[in-house]
């Protein structure tokens, strides 16, 4: 009886898990493997729950001795693919910003230069100025 308060628990995480991800689908900038990875996860993380016996037949055939030991090493794993995606996905949004300061102060510097000469900008260039 109490192995089914814990499958219960472990399901409905799960499930409310899938549903944020489901949820947040639209404004998740992700690509479709990973959303295919992460519903798959899902469902083994479901099927795990409710047949552990089933892991542990796995494990011995991967040569594990347990199936909590199996499913650690592969939690192991996903969390070293989270911590790698999510440090290269900073590293992208940072190199993005410092472009984008780049252009603002380059544009910036320009505008200010432009008012300290007092050039229109808009103004058509002299007849007799070379380009």
């Amino acid at each position: 009886m109490n192995y089914l308060w814990i499958q219960l628990l472990l399901i409905a995480g799960a499930v409310t898990l899938a549903f944020i991800f489901i949820r947040r689908w639209d404004a998740a900038n992700t690509r479709a493997w990973k959303r295919i990875a992460f519903s798959v996860f899902v469902v083994v993380n479901i099927y795990a729950v409710l047949r552990p016996t089933d892991v542990t037949w796995v494990a011995h055939k991967l040569g594990v001795g347990r199936g909590t030991d199996l499913v650690l090493y592969v939690m192991v794993l996903a969390m070293g693919f989270l911590t790698l995606n999510t440090f290269l996905r900073f590293r992208s949004l940072e190199k993005k910003l410092t472009d984008l300061a780049r252009t603002v102060a380059i544009n910036e510097g320009a505008r200010l230069n432009d008012e300290r000469f007092d050039v229109d900008a808009t103004a058509p260039a002299p007849a007799d100025a070379k380009v």
